[in-house]
């Protein structure tokens, strides 16, 4: 004779499952435009953030204006981070050229405007190359200016220095006037 299950044990429910059911809550959403074609964006969607980040990084190389997105379910998308990608080109691109014009590169702690640092740097580093460069001219001539003065005076010098070691010719006993003498009545 089998034995009956006792009435508690036949009334077991399984536990409810408490985890979020919602679809693709771990996607990422990558949105990359150029300002030359603003109507053919590139999407790329993800559920690999790696990925996702390479992906943002390829973009930003390519000059894309990125915005990355994570999913925030039922297919709204909430903005994690923008990046310009012309502006962060050009900065690095100004970079290099600060380097290859020998100029320092920019402080840590010169930031007129975060984004364009590197650039307003560089322009004023060549502003100031500029400036230098007129000034050392300016020296150079004027040191050319003094030169050739000092050269004309010194030829002065030479001509005259002999008429300059005589007494002038009114005191040079061959240059005298004789007195006249004369006569009371002329006078």
């Amino acid at each position: 004779m089998s034995h009956a299950t006792p009435k508690r044990a036949r009334n077991h429910r399984r536990k409810a499952n408490s985890g979020d059911k919602t679809r693709n809550t771990n996607a990422w959403r990558i949105e990359g435009s150029w300002d030359h074609r603003p109507d053919l964006p590139v999407v790329v969607r993800t559920s690999d953030r790696k990925h996702a980040r390479r992906v943002v990084r390829e973009l930003v190389a390519k000059g894309a204006y990125v915005i990355f997105q994570e999913h925030a379910g039922w297919d709204r998308w909430t903005t994690i981070e923008e990046f310009d990608g012309p502006a962060l080109l050009a900065e690095a691109a100004a970079e290099e050229q600060l380097a290859a014009a020998g100029h320092p590169p920019a402080p840590a702690g010169y930031q007129p405007d975060a984004a364009d640092r590197h650039r307003t740097w560089l322009a004023w580093m060549e502003a100031r190359a500029v400036a230098e460069a007129q000034q050392a001219q300016e020296r150079t001539r004027a040191a050319v200016e003094a030169g050739r003065r000092r050269e004309r005076l010194a030829v002065e010098a030479a001509r005259d220095a002999r008429a300059l070691m005589m007494p002038p010719a009114i005191v040079r006993p061959e240059h005298r006037q004789r007195a006249r003498h004369i006569t009371g009545a002329q006078r």
